[in-house]
């Protein structure tokens, strides 16, 4: 596209992981919300993102 250039580029965690909820939710997955104590058992906000900032894919 004219809009980019030709190189990679780093998306922020929550968008990732917004793009899985959609299609996870298209698939007919059901997800449910981490409970506090979950959250900080992962060291991670309830709300997310749930991988630390060192995680590549």
């Amino acid at each position: 596209s004219a809009n980019y250039e030709n190189k990679v580029y780093f998306l922020p965690k929550s968008l990732d992981e917004k793009v899985a909820r959609l299609h996870l939710k298209n698939i007919g997955a059901k997800l449910t919300t981490l409970s506090k104590e979950q959250a900080d058992y992962i060291g991670v906000k309830v709300e997310g993102p749930y991988k630390p900032e060192y995680y590549r894919y």
